[in-house]
């Protein structure tokens, strides 16, 4: 195959052959070059947490990388996924997709309810169980933890697991105190320490409330009368939090986020309009809807 023209055969200098070729592309085929590399942080939106002192939803999945090879001039597709937005329904996916690159964090399970004698959902990281130590939903490996198990008790007294986090499982239930949601992990790639995907904490019929797991885990409500648990923080991918007895909802899951870093350098455009924020020489760009990237 031909090499292109250089100081030792054309002295700097193409000839009008050598400039018909290279357009004509008959020898010198373009090839896709290395624009450089990128550090993402990938988190898939939260469960939800479930009903009636149900146990809290699992964070959505997180997977992160450092100097990530992308190439020039491709267009990369981000999805954001939603966070759980009913009682017990997982979070949705997020990813990155491209040449050469396709990253997907799961979304997290949904936090059972009391009535349920299934186990958590599984998903990124797992949601909770309500009940009868049932084991909470098992985790994605390398993008969390599994839910909680429920309380050893009845249906009247039964306290929920907390969801599982980025970071650790979720607390299991006991027989008078729901449990805590598990930790998320923090990420340091948009220059400020920030801890993502923390579980929700369980529901409960007495007891304290269950906290959310730090990095966006909804708290979960505790007592005979309705309450509703809380939702995990958009943003972030937290799980919600289970409702109290009485019928108190579970909190919906926080939606997701995609954060991509150009190491010395900056895309060529982006669309879902990504918030940009410069750090040294590198550029940042943190999706909380789905767009794209071009480089």
């Amino acid at each position: 195959m031909a090499s292109y023209p250089n100081t030792t055969n054309a002295s700097d200098v193409w000839s009008l052959r050598d400039v018909y070729k290279a357009e004509a592309g008959d020898e010198w085929p373009e090839l896709p070059q290395p624009a450089g590399s990128i550090d993402y942080l990938v988190v898939a939106g939260g469960g939800a947490g479930g009903i009636n002192h149900g146990a809290g939803g699992g964070a959505g999945g997180l997977l992160t990388s450092s100097s990530a090879s992308v190439t020039a001039s491709a267009t990369y597709t981000i999805t954001v996924g939603a966070g759980g937005a009913s009682n017990s329904a997982n979070g949705a996916n997020s990813s990155i997709s491209g040449t050469g690159l396709t990253v997907t964090a799961i979304g997290g399970g949904g936090g059972v309810s009391n009535n349920d004698s299934a186990g958590g959902k599984d998903g990124g990281s797992g949601g909770g169980s309500a009940g009868n130590s049932v084991p909470g939903g098992s985790g994605t490996a390398g993008q969390g933890n599994d839910g909680g198990a429920g309380s050893p008790g009845d249906a009247t007294q039964r306290h929920g697991g907390g969801g599982g986090g980025a970071g650790a499982a979720g607390q299991a239930g006991a027989n008078s105190q729901a449990g805590n949601g598990g930790v998320g992990l923090q990420s340091s790639i948009t220059g400020t320490a920030t801890y993502y995907a923390g579980g929700g904490g369980g529901g409960g019929y007495t007891g304290s409330n269950a906290a959310g797991g730090l990095g966006g885990g909804g708290r979960g409500s505790s007592g005979s009368s309705t309450t509703d648990g809380l939702a995990g923080t958009n943003g972030l991918g937290g799980g919600g939090g289970g409702g109290s007895a009485g019928s108190g909802a579970g909190g919906h899951g926080g939606s997701g986020v995609v954060i991509i870093r150009t190491l010395n350098g900056s895309a060529s455009s982006t669309t879902g309009s990504p918030t940009v924020t410069v750090d040294g020489a590198d550029t940042i760009y943190t999706f909380t809807a789905s767009g794209s990237i071009t480089f």
